[in-house]
């Protein structure tokens, strides 16, 4: 079974009384600028706390970006967070960091991102940072629901969640960030790709032990960790990666074995090169999940996601199953 991170903190999570982590005012101490009245919740035993407190697990600013070849040390199979926006020299987020931090607020063109990884979902997004609202920076507030992460704005300490990009709790209840197109992929392929992109630097002052994986075997788990939900219709197995493009999951067993699938208007792509970061110890050693890339008929990037399939059925439960024939 995985060694979850923050294992004295996860315990008092699981000991905390259901009807207190049920109730918003048992937060209210936590999150006193937090509008609990406006809310698309509708029923709040939905929200569980992960273990860390609200920036028990920190967000990252401003990230130091370095060029390729001074960052050697990261292997090719190891998984990266990529964003190659039009224009702009490709960015390149190491789940290595990732992994213990889960979000980095960026500037990029002189657009303010969000990128963004649950571990607990294998959900890796990017969002826009810019809202009707005003320009938003993320923290990680410590709860979850259906096993994913719950991101808050600094602004107006609004929840959002983060596989879906909505506000769920606060002011900006409703409200959708925009996703853009980004994916997780082996540094060996997006180095191949991009000799003179750069690489987010190792953050400095936190003391984690970047490269290590502190969920060892979790995606070989048979069940999702805090998440009581259904599980994916098909007997489909709740840890099997898919590809989530809008509300259709293409399970990723079936890309891989087929390669390429051209489908509903996108065309999906499947590479060898890629550890899951949730797997050995060591990211880097982890089991190779492969590279995926998904493209309209134009030959253009589109946003996607590859999650499990317990976290889309979760979100997306009218969502359509794209299996093999």
């Amino acid at each position: 079974m995985f060694a979850p991170i923050r294992a004295a903190l996860i315990a008092a999570a699981l000991t905390t009384p259901l009807g207190a982590a049920a109730n918003p005012g048992f937060w209210a101490n936590e999150w006193p600028e937090t509008d609990f009245e406006t809310t698309s919740i509708q029923d709040w035993i939905e929200i569980m706390s992960g273990g860390p407190p609200k920036d028990g697990i920190p967000a990252i600013d401003d990230p130091d970006m370095v060029p390729l070849a001074e960052a050697t040390f990261i292997e090719r199979s190891e998984p990266v967070m990529v964003l190659e926006l039009p224009g702009e020299t490709p960015r390149a987020y190491p789940v290595r960091y990732l992994i213990w931090h889960e979000i980095v607020n960026d500037e990029v063109g002189g657009i303010p991102v969000a990128v963004t990884f649950c571990p607990l979902c294998n959900s890796g997004v990017v969002f826009d940072r810019r809202t009707g609202a005003g320009i938003l920076e993320f923290g990680v507030s410590g709860k979850l629901r259906n096993s994913d992460m719950i991101m808050y704005d600094r602004q107006t300490e609004s929840w959002w969640q983060q596989a879906t990009g909505v506000g769920i709790v606060g002011e900006l209840t409703g409200v959708e960030l925009t996703m853009l197109p980004g994916w997780l992929e082996g540094m060996g392929s997006f180095r191949d790709r991009n000799p003179g992109g750069l690489v987010m630097a190792e953050p400095q002052g936190f003391f984690r032990d970047y490269g290590r994986n502190p969920y060892v075997g979790y995606d070989s788990s048979t069940r999702p960790f805090l998440h009581n939900g259904e599980n994916p219709p098909h007997d489909i197995p709740p840890l099997v990666r898919v590809v989530r493009v809008g509300d259709r999951a293409w399970p990723l067993t079936r890309l891989s074995e087929e390669g390429e699938i051209r489908e509903a208007g996108v065309v999906l792509s499947w590479s060898s090169g890629q550890a899951s970061a949730l797997d050995h110890q060591q990211i880097a050693w982890g089991r190779d999940v492969g590279n995926v890339r998904v493209r309209d008929g134009q030959g253009n990037d589109v946003v996607h996601d590859v999650m499990f399939a317990f976290a889309f059925h979760a979100f997306w439960p009218e969502g359509q199953w794209m299996l093999s024939d």
